[in-house]
């Protein structure tokens, strides 16, 4: 090689060197510090007209200054009184022109639905010519020969408009014969999964011949008369036409409310954009729109179906080649030609109907939104006949959504692979929704933190929370609510500005699912049927392999590349799987066919037919051809495998059987016994995996990581804080690496550097790990399923007692393992009384939630050991355990330390001074004698008391803890609902979540200390204790009646004693409060450090 060869070759690689380097530095610090685009948003609902530009402001200064990113504005009717700024009017729209120049000078971004309430694209000015329409039909029965020239009924006309399509007559069938579930099969409702074939037959005279339906639409005259020389026989005269569906947007106020557009028809679409609220508003806005608001939402849709438009008809001949004409009998429900050509006309008609639908509705909307320099967000998925895949392929951010205890999850999964086939790197969910039950102001961040962190493993990268009501009041606590629905995410909530901590956690998780690319091994093909979804299959995920779905429009732009199927977006699989369905067009064959001839592994049956009408019967013999030839002799029982060029499919085995076959072990694996979820992720050369702890509980585990070859790493989203791990082997190729999850806790485990001769651990044993311990004496004294609502409830306690096991007890709360509903159509709940090693406890847990028991021990379990590199080579070992540690390094050695002594344990006694704050009916300062709930103390301003107090604390530190080989941590044991911390003036952070521990090695002294810790609970207790005295609010049951007299004027309250005021009553006087404040116990450890220096 040349000097001047050698030269270019240094040069590139320093210059390759530098920019790994620079990604790595850049990925690291934007985890460290999220930027704005990794922010969780919030939908932000203006609720029945009650706005205004004080609380609008109040609104986004808060959602600044706790770290969310943006807002998505609704206008809604939740049976609020109305507040009189009404959708569309001038002042109305002077809110949302004030609105986008407050976020814009917060740097905040916005989003709007692009009409009022949540669903779908309508309001009054849709004409009905324009609204979404379905076909509609009225026979007569004639007899020939005759003349017959009469006016033909019409058939059924909503919203006052009628068109006709055609005017057919054909010799009436004998018998009843009709075709089943038309209103599915004809895309009058939105059905999944109808086969597409039916396979029975029916004489000649049971059915419409195709080539004997005479088209009589000009002679038809404008009045409705038909003039028409009957021939002989028995003939049905069919009149065809189309109506509107009568749909509206909903649930919006009167103003706002008005018939749903076309979904199959650009030209309706544009009208609605440009007649109705999207043109207004971006007119209003000006230079703001695409800058500050920069996106409009449509909704999860809700508004039906249709099946006609006015370019229907020759729509579906270019899309499908044939006329439909001769078959529009069938939309009565005759069967035309024959049962299963009538089946394959309804099979496209279906497709035609989700094209359209996909096209000019969601695909349009996009570029109607791109015309403005708006993003498209979009919930693809609902009541309507689409592809769902598709529609979410058409936005620029795809979204699901995710309810507490449990619901819609398939949702989050549908939308994660919109994004990953079609190349979207944002992937939102409506977060958090809540029923009345399990909302009510009930929830804080830990409580949640599971559920947000399985949405995560499930592919989404974007919270966008449900919901934030707009608080058009200042001084109103917790003041307006969404009707009864949500968790109460506003700036009125008790935890808010604490809350600014668990918001941080949720900008660094996305910041980084939000780089680089998914992986998984399996595309699961959702097969070509219409309507059709994404199949949800947790069950290939918690064998360790992960997925995406993708339907007929990305496959067919699918190639091989090395044996992996690969996706333009830049995914790829490993394997194909096909739907357990024996139909498949000519076309999609074609492609399955390439594909395994490039060198896929495609696994499923084989095809025998086309659904389609389509080219028929060629369609037939060209599948069976084909099929013939790519499986071979393979029929999933005796044969299950048939090789076809470079590549094979595969019938009758497990997609785990093939991958196993093809020496692809589970990308993530962790110990038995633990329930862990995960999402893996490559960014560049770097892998990342983020895992998750989906129980209460603490678990020591070890997780084993199909990576091998780099060193991990592990990255606290909690915190920031990241850290080689130190301990961890190299097993059969993949990476097994031991983690400490706190309840519900959560790590990033990173793979980006080679691993070199960096010192590190292959295990560690502590004194005590391993060794079987004693099981907790749990005693299940009563339990109750019961009807949130009082309306029944069912004694559990024999059944529970039944389940516990080892002194544990975790089982999933439903009617199967509850034993049955004792109240159908309520909600329920789990209430739980019990002992554990003689110490009483009570729980409740919400119906399709988790109980684990013990729980509440593990909250601040204390670790055995943790290790943290430090300069020069040398290693931390903190030993919380009396005994040697053992630490083996990869070559074999071990290193042995010796700990004389357990962590030392002072316990934090006596009495606490407890401030709360002025007019808030607790007396201004407290001295708890011991640390108690609030809800048992005798004051009832304290019991009932709902926001933030203050701790304070004198602690002595012996000066003997205050040594160099040692550090100190604060535990301050239960903590209902959130803390921040403070030790001689110095802040040492908000604790959201167990275990509510601290380092305090910098901060202590030696002898007097000061403590101060600031609790915020819930504002339960506080709306049960208002219920304590006389109403002076009216109600419709839960709902407000009207604004009280004294509220709209600013009078004083007639009861002083209420200090709540909310639009929503979900608390009566007798519910039970619950537990607040510092519960504790509080204590101090100290903790023996040792140095190692490994040779």
């Amino acid at each position: 090689m040349t000097r001047a060869m050698k030269v270019l070759w240094t040069s590139l690689f320093v210059c390759a060197l530098f920019v790994s380097m620079s990604q790595a530095d850049s990925l690291e610090e934007g985890f460290r510090n999220p930027p704005n685009s990794a922010k969780p948003h919030t939908w932000w609902h203006w609720v029945n007209d009650n706005i205004a530009k004080e609380g609008i402001t109040a609104d986004l200064e808060a959602m600044k200054r706790v770290g969310v990113g943006g807002a998505q504005i609704f206008n809604v009717d939740v049976g609020v009184p109305s507040g009189g700024v009404t959708f569309m009017s001038d002042r109305w729209r002077e809110m949302i022109r004030h609105a986008v120049k407050e976020a814009n000078r917060l740097g905040l971004e916005l989003c709007i639905h692009n009409c009022a309430g949540w669903s779908s694209s309508g309001g009054p000015w849709v004409k009905p010519e324009h609204a979404m329409l379905i076909v509609v039909t009225r026979a007569v029965q004639v007899q020939g020969p005759q003349r017959f020239s009469e006016q033909l009924p019409q058939p059924e006309r909503r919203a006052g408009f009628y068109r006709d399509i055609a005017v057919l007559a054909f010799p009436t069938p004998t018998g009843n014969l009709r075709i089943h579930n038309l209103r599915g099969k004809a895309a009058y409702e939105r059905q999944d999964g109808i086969q597409p074939v039916a396979e029975s037959g029916a004489s000649a005279e049971s059915v419409v011949p195709a080539e004997k339906v005479w088209n009589l639409t000009a002679l038809l005259d404008a009045d409705g008369r038909l003039t028409w020389d009957v021939p002989e026989g028995d003939w049905t005269i069919l009149r065809i036409g189309y109506t509107p569906t009568g749909k509206d947007n909903h649930p919006a106020t009167p103003e706002g409310r008005g018939l749903e557009v076309d979904k199959l028809s650009k030209e309706a679409l544009d009208a609605f954009w440009n007649d109705g609220m999207m043109a207004t508003v971006l007119r209003d806005i000006g230079a703001l729109a695409g800058k500050t608001l920069n996106n409009a939402l449509v909704d999860s849709y809700e508004v039906g179906s249709q099946n006609w438009t006015p370019r229907f008809r020759e729509e579906f001949y270019r899309r499908r080649g044939y006329d439909l004409l001769p078959f529009l009998p069938v939309f009565a429900g005759y069967v035309v030609g024959s049962p299963e050509i009538s089946e394959r006309f309804l099979w496209d008609v279906r497709q035609t109907v989700s094209e359209m639908f996909v096209e000019n509705y969601y695909g349009h909307f996009s570029e109607l939104c791109r015309k403005h320099g708006l993003l498209f967000s979009t919930e693809p998925y609902g009541n309507g006949t689409f592809d769902d895949l598709a529609a979410g392929g058409r936005a620029d951010i795809p979204m699901g959504e995710f309810w507490i205890g449990g619901g819609a999850h398939e949702t989050a999964k549908l939308a994660a692979s919109a994004a990953h086939i079609y190349g979207r790197t944002i992937v939102g969910a409506e977060a958090f929704t809540a029923t009345p039950e399990l909302g009510r102001w009930q929830n804080d961040p830990y409580s949640m933190k599971a559920l947000g962190d399985h949405i995560f493993c499930l592919g989404v990268n974007r919270f966008i929370f449900h919901r934030y009501a707009h608080q058009p009041w200042l001084n109103v606590k917790p003041g307006m609510t969404m009707g009864p629905w949500g968790f109460h995410f506003e700036r009125t909530n008790t935890w808010w500005e604490p809350g600014r901590a668990w918001l941080k956690y949720l900008a660094r998780c996305q910041y980084l699912l939000q780089q680089g690319r998914f992986v998984a091994d399996i595309a699961i093909y959702v097969g070509e049927h219409q309507p059709i979804s994404a199949p949800f299959r947790p069950d290939l995920r918690a064998k360790g392999y992960d997925y995406d779905c993708l339907n007929k429009e990305v496959l067919l732009r699918a190639t091989v590349r090395n044996g992996r199927i690969v996706l333009p977006s830049g995914m790829t699989y490993r394997v194909l799987v096909l739907p357990d369905s024996r139909f498949m067009t000519p076309r999609v064959l074609r492609k399955v066919a390439e594909l395994v001839r490039a060198g896929a592994v495609v696994i499923g049956p084989k095809p025998e037919k086309s659904p389609s009408l389509s080219r028929y019967p060629q369609c037939d013999q060209e599948v069976r051809r084909l099929a013939d030839e790519v499986w071979g002799n393979c029929d999933g029982v005796k044969v299950k495998e048939h090789a076809y060029g470079k590549g094979k499919v595969v019938w009758g085995k497990s997609v785990e059987q093939v991958l196993a076959g093809m020496r692809v072990p589970p990308d993530f694996e962790a110990s038995p016994g633990t329930r862990i979820d995960f999402i893996h992720r490559v960014v560049g050369d770097t892998d990342l995996y983020f895992v998750s702890n989906q129980r209460y509980r603490t678990e020591d585990l070890e997780c084993t990581f199909r990576v091998a070859g780099k060193v991990p790493e592990l990255w606290y989203p909690d915190t920031g804080k990241t850290e080689p791990a130190l301990v961890y082997r190299v097993v059969g190729g993949r990476t097994v690496v031991p983690l400490r999850l706190d309840p519900a806790g959560s790590v990033f485990v990173v793979f980006r550097k080679r691993l070199s001769p960096t010192l590190h651990f292959a295990t560690v044993q502590a004194p005590g790990v391993g060794k079987t311990a004693r099981p907790s004496q749990l005693v299940i004294r009563r339990a109750v399923y019961e009807a949130v609502d009082g309306a029944g409830s069912a004694d559990v306690t024999a059944r529970l007692q039944a389940m516990v096991r080892n002194g544990t007890l975790s089982v999933n709360v439903n009617n199967i393992t509850m034993g049955g509903d004792p109240t159908p159509f309520h909600y329920k709940r789990l209430r739980v009384e019990y002992t554990l090693d003689g110490k009483e406890y009570s729980i409740i847990v919400n119906e399709n939630a988790d109980l684990d028991i013990p729980a509440r021990e593990t909250a601040g379990a204390i670790p055995a050991y943790s290790v943290r590199l430090l300069p020069n080579a040398r290693v931390e070992l903190l030993a919380w355990r009396a005994g040697d540690y053992t630490l083996r390094l990869p070559s074999g050695k071990t290193i042995r330390v010796r700990n004389d002594r357990s962590a030392q344990v002072m316990p934090v006694t006596g009495k606490w001074t407890v401030r709360f704050p002025k007019g808030r009916g607790a007396p201004e300062k407290v001295v708890f004698d011991r640390l108690i709930s609030w809800t048992e103390h005798p004051h009832p301003g304290v019991r009932y008391f709902s926001g933030t107090a203050r701790y304070e604390k004198a602690l002595q530190i012996p000066p003997s803890w205050i040594v160099p080989n040692q550090r100190l941590y604060l535990s301050l044991g239960e903590v209902k609902n959130l803390c921040e911390v403070w030790l001689n003036g110095k802040y040492l952070g908000i604790l959201w979540k167990p275990p509510f521990r601290v380092d305090i090695t910098d901060v202590v002294r030696p002898g007097l200390n000061r403590l101060e810790v600031h609790v915020t609970n819930l504002w339960v207790n506080r709306l049960i204790g208002d219920e304590q005295y006389p109403d002076d609010c009216e109600w419709q049951g839960s709902q407000l009646k009207a604004f009280p007299h004294w509220f709209v004027e600013g009078k004083p309250r007639p009861v002083p004693q209420r200090l709540t005021f909310t639009t929503w009553k979900h608390w009566q006087k007798d519910d039970p409060l619950r537990p607040s404040g510092l519960l504790g116990e509080v204590e101090v450890y100290a903790v023996r450090s040792h140095t190692i220096r490994a040779q």
